[in-house]
């Protein structure tokens, strides 16, 4: 059997896409292997979301090519997309295939063999306008099953590659994300989470058809337990999502929230499309119907000409408005961007302490969001075992609201929903006491 081996760098849907690729190997006779050992056919899926990423992503297919020489090496993914020619310089890359078109790998590998010649498969992402197709009806991890319903954005942020990697926006068709909620269903899983690359913004692109509508859709699948947004920007958040979470039994109580800057002058720059007013009130809007939810959101920090003003904007506005955790990134300059151009790049230094600024201040309010849970009983799904401080006996998962939480339990619970009392709140986790396991269906 030949051997197929894959490295995946960057996000979620990097992730989906890789596993969907797999789909397509093994169709096709192959088998899955460690990226570490000899291979017949390397897979390398890039990201382009940092220079960085463009970096790593040039060293992790060196070390296929050393690998084995011999092999054919397919890159992939978002920097595949945008720099084609900077890799088939790489010596040893065989085929490129950008962020669509994955289903023709197969036969290039093919045309490959016969011809010896590289193979640049990229086309032009901006001219896509349909949703490509790629099922995964099943994860090498068992417990939490993201369901890919969107692609590409139009949003055009001004420190942000991406829709010139991914394309403008394309939704899934409601009728195939149903379909393969249910076929997760039945693999065993009783949580999906929605993911994209503008998730909130499914059915922008449709008529008469919206995400509201597609979260409704989904409570009709048997068995689904829960339903999580991968992210979902404040604009996105309309009158008619808060409606459907305030009724629905799936969707769980946690939003991710992109903020990036609390500040509306930064904003402009970024160009984000909303105020800090606007954002506080869907904020307020979803803690009407959903008290108690958790609201976590991603922010950069140094944006070019961020002032010292302007950082304490953004930071009061995230103590004021109490999220339950943030992702901080220091803004870093991606080329062919209009931020890398800016007059007024933040000095690294000055970067790096608002950095810690606000990770202090998620950890303290990640903390006091945890607290108003001690004593209570929680559902949690819980996903491995619990290795850290040389444990035993521990399992670790989360909650519908994202706390993470440890508690005694035995292997056989793991990907089950079981009842924990949360006996001591805390951050990064929570420690539980088992109460009992919610159902008996096992994941296969």
């Amino acid at each position: 059997m030949p051997q197929v081996a894959f490295h995946t760098l960057g996000c979620k849907v990097n992730h989906y896409e890789t596993e969907a690729i797999w789909q397509l190997f093994k169709a096709a006779g192959y088998e899955r292997t460690e990226y570490e050992t000899k291979a017949d056919v390397y897979v390398i899926n890039t990201c382009t979301v940092t220079n960085t990423g463009d970096k790593k992503s040039r060293q992790v297919i060196r070390r296929a090519v050393r690998k084995n020489p011999d092999a054919v090496i397919c890159v992939t993914g978002c920097y595949a997309q945008t720099s084609p020619a900077e890799i088939m310089a790489i010596p040893g890359v065989d085929i490129v295939v950008g962020t669509q078109d994955r289903t023709k790998m197969l036969d290039y590998i093919e045309q490959f063999r016969v011809e010896r010649q590289p193979i640049n498969g990229v086309g032009n992402i901006m001219k896509a306008r349909v949703y490509e197709e790629l099922d995964v009806p099943a994860f090498t991890d068992r417990t939490r099953a993201s369901l890919k319903i969107q692609e590409g954005c139009n949003n055009f942020c001004t420190f942000c590659i991406i829709p010139w990697a991914r394309g403008l926006m394309r939704s899934r068709d409601p009728k195939e994300v149903v379909k393969q909620a249910t076929q997760l269903v039945e693999s065993g899983y009783k949580e999906i989470v929605l993911t994209g690359i503008h998730t909130g913004g499914y059915g922008q692109d449709m008529k008469d058809y919206n995400l509201a509508m597609l979260l409704k859709d989904l409570e009709t699948v048997e068995g689904l337990k829960r339903v999580r947004i991968s992210s979902i920007e404040a604009s996105q958040i309309t009158d008619e999502v808060i409606e459907v979470l305030r009724h629905s039994n799936i969707v769980v109580r946690h939003l991710h929230v992109p903020l990036q800057s609390g500040s509306d002058t930064v904003l402009k720059r970024m160009r984000r499309k909303y105020t800090m007013a606007e954002f506080a009130e869907r904020i307020e809007k979803l803690r009407e119907v959903l008290p108690n939810c958790s609201i976590t959101s991603d922010v950069i920090v140094g944006f070019p000409g961020e002032s010292e003003e302007e950082f304490m904007e953004t930071y009061n506005f995230i103590r004021d408005n109490k999220f339950s955790e943030l992702h901080v990134f220091p803004y870093s300059k991606r080329t062919g961007t209009p931020a890398a151009r800016m007059e007024d790049q933040v000095d690294e230094e000055v970067k790096n302490q608002r950095v810690h600024r606000l990770i202090e201040l998620s950890n303290q309010l990640a903390k006091e969001y945890a607290s108003m849970f001690d004593g209570d009983v929680l559902e949690v799904i819980p996903e491995e075992k619990y290795t850290e401080d040389d444990a035993e006996g521990l399992l670790i998962g989360y909650t519908d609201n994202y706390l993470k939480v440890v508690f005694e339990g035995t292997e056989d619970m793991i990907g089950k929903i079981v009842k924990v009392k949360i006996a001591e709140a805390g951050y990064p986790v929570n420690k539980g006491e088992f109460v009992r396991v919610l159902e008996d269906v096992a994941v296969n």
